[in-house]
């Protein structure tokens, strides 16, 4: 029993003793002995240690795993290769976090190791950098050992960009915020002002979701301004801005011409006066409504930005008009209001030569009047008075007339009938005649507003003792309404 208590003592005594040498740190005293590569020559250049290491790939990525750094790995082979290997030496008394070595054939790690050497060990440095941190590795020149030496976290000051799409654009168009050329930043920060530099809006993004979509309501220039932070909230120190300009739309001006007319008659819808304060007037777009909002005419047209425009149809009309600049903006609409009448009252002059029967007596005509259309452009009723110059003597005399007709249009002729009388066309005669006149006619032009025509009348007797063949009249003339 004492035998196994004084076993079960040592073994106890044995495995506190290996614990505490575990923890502590291990010295190195001399290196060459347990190498991971095989170097030939005593110290290698770094390019050889570059190449011995492409050899023993496998090797180091097994020494990486059992160091615990096993995601280390890649990065380490692929910064490697590149690295600038800086010549230093190791005091006495400095420490490795790791170091790989090879041991009966077997590659091993050894953790917190400490250089006890009799003077400074002689290294190649070399840094590989994941993330944020900077992984300073040594390796030994008597050796080709691989030892970490140290890790640094370095958090580098972001870089901020911005990028602002498009750089003019119209009111309420999509202006594009684009933040995600920034560099290690955890966020970013946009401050926009307009063109009096007041701030209107701040806008925070992350490398994650780093655009911006906006809009503008008014014309101007907008700044944005952009920062971006580091993973410390540093805030980056490099300009970061960017401009859009939000063109300003043109205004509208309309003047009608005239403003009141009649029927047929042109009217001329001017936007000319219409300016652009950034750019130019390209195009006037002009739509004409009724009195019940009903659109019966558009019309779109480049410089000079007129109109001129005939009514066929009485009434009050609207005319509104957008202009469009160079750059696609439209106006606020501008309106004028146009009066269209009907002309229904018109003077009427007569002339032309006039046949009398009765032994043939030749005359020049000429009567004065009103024409007014009862029905416009169908129907109307013509009241004249005038007289008659005889071109033969006795008995023949010049004679005062009058009459009124009622005539039935169908453009371009017409025809009408009624009543007239006259007084002596010879000596021999009554004092006056009372007739029935019918004419027929044609429209030489009619502008509504002023109407040519060239017409034949016949008048005929009434009453008892007046035959049709020795009292009929004929004439033919042209008639002039205006």
């Amino acid at each position: 029993m004492k035998s196994k208590k004084r076993v079960f003592l040592f073994i106890g005594i044995f495995v506190l003793f290996s614990l505490s040498t575990f923890a502590e740190t291990k010295q190195l005293k001399e290196i060459g002995r347990y190498t991971l590569v095989r170097i030939k020559g005593e110290v290698p250049t770094q390019e050889v240690m570059k190449t011995l290491l492409d050899k023993y790939t496998g090797d180091i990525k097994y020494g990486f795993d059992l160091a615990g750094y096993g995601d280390l790995f890649l990065p380490f082979i692929d910064q490697i290769k590149q690295a600038a290997f800086e010549e230093k030496e190791i005091a006495i008394g400095e420490k490795f976090m790791w170091m790989l070595f090879r041991s009966r054939g077997k590659v091993k790690v050894v953790q917190d190791l400490e250089w006890a050497g009799k003077m400074s060990l002689p290294v190649f440095s070399f840094s590989v950098v994941k993330g944020y941190k900077h992984y300073e590795f040594v390796m030994p020149k008597p050796c080709g050992n691989i030892a970490l030496l140290n890790v640094e976290e370095i958090i580098p000051d972001a870089i901020c960009d911005i990028k602002v799409d498009p750089a003019k654009a119209n009111i309420n168009d999509p202006i594009s915020v684009d933040m995600s050329g920034s560099q290690h930043a955890k966020s970013m920060e946009v401050e926009v002002f307009n063109a009096e530099g007041k701030k209107i809006t701040t806008k925070t993004l992350t490398p994650e979701s780093p655009k911006w979509q906006t809009k503008f309501d008014k014309p101007g220039e907008y700044v944005f301004k952009a920062k971006a932070f580091n993973p410390e909230d540093k805030p980056s120190t490099n300009p970061c801005e960017a401009k859009t300009y939000i063109n300003f739309p043109p205004s509208c001006n309309l003047e009608a011409t005239p403003v009141e007319d009649y029927i047929m008659n042109p009217f001329t819808f001017d936007a000319s006066g219409s300016n652009d304060s950034d750019g130019e007037v390209v195009k006037a777009n002009f739509d004409l409504t009724d009195e019940t909002g009903n659109i019966v005419d558009s019309f779109s047209t480049q410089k000079p930005f007129t109109w001129e425009r005939v009514f066929d149809k009485a009434g009050i009309y609207t005319v509104t008009v957008i202009v469009t600049d160079d750059f696609g903006a439209m106006s606020e609409p501008c309106r004028a209001e146009v009066t269209v009448k009907e002309k229904r009252l018109y003077g009427l002059f007569e002339i032309g030569p006039l046949y009398a029967r009765g032994s043939r007596g030749p005359y020049i005509a000429g009567r004065l009047g009103m024409a007014y259309m009862v029905v416009p452009q169908k129907v109307s009723f013509t009241l004249s008075g005038g007289g008659a110059v005889a071109l033969k003597g006795d008995p023949w005399k010049s004679f005062f007339m009058a009459q009124a007709l009622f005539n039935y249009h169908f453009d371009p002729a017409f025809i009408g009938a009624g009543l007239g009388f006259n007084t002596q066309v010879r000596d021999d005669r009554d004092q006056t005649d009372v007739y029935v006149v019918g004419n027929i006619g044609f429209n030489v032009f009619n502008k509504y507003t002023t109407i040519g025509s060239i017409f034949f009348e016949g008048q005929g007797p009434i009453g008892e003792g007046r035959s049709f063949t020795d009292h009929h009249k004929f004439m033919l003339g042209f008639r002039l309404l205006f």
